[in-house]
């Protein structure tokens, strides 16, 4: 199976976006890269970790980076593929970091279009609920949807899940 350059894998929490994203990675024969950009606060955190790693097996290659993404993007060798899991928590952590939203986003959309491997993003569609009641969520919301109509821009495919069932937005699925 072939992917193009860069899939963008959407859908609510628990919506089977990372099952599916996993999938396709998987069935490109290719090795794996796992760039997780969750950060385990808790001891929930840490065992959801540490069960979807469990999950994954040793065919994966893990690196766990919460903030800069372009640096692993540009070591990955050309004959790998790349998942990003999750989008959502990259932003969620640049946010509460109070770093630069716009400067972060473009230097990963910049990451992404140089990556000498296909890469597969997941993140999460936060623009499906009621408003927020309060200015963070909104900034997130605002700030969620914004960086997901960029890489959906950029992306050769987009998939939106909803109840493990994908959708196809734009190009098609392998």
């Amino acid at each position: 199976m072939t992917i193009k350059n860069l899939t963008l894998v959407l859908g609510g929490a628990a919506s089977g976006k990372s099952a599916l994203a996993e999938r396709l990675v998987m069935e490109t024969g290719r090795p794996r890269v796992y760039l997780a950009t969750s950060q385990p606060f808790d001891d929930e955190m840490r065992g959801k970790i540490a069960r979807h790693r469990d999950q994954r097996g040793p065919d994966w290659v893990t690196v766990e980076e919460p903030f800069d993404l372009a640096p692993v993007l540009a070591s990955v060798a050309a004959d790998q593929i790349v998942l990003i899991d999750c989008a959502t928590l990259w932003l969620t952590n640049h946010l509460l970091a109070e770093n630069d939203l716009p400067q972060e986003s473009a230097k990963l959309l910049a990451a992404l279009k140089n990556c000498p491997a296909p890469v597969v993003i997941v993140s999460n569609e936060t623009g499906l609920g009621i408003v927020p009641d309060n200015a963070l969520a909104r900034r997130f919301r605002n700030a969620q949807g914004a960086l997901n109509q960029q890489i959906a821009a950029i992306a050769d495919t987009v998939v939106f899940v909803a109840a493990g069932l994908p959708m196809v937005l734009k190009g098609q699925l392998p």
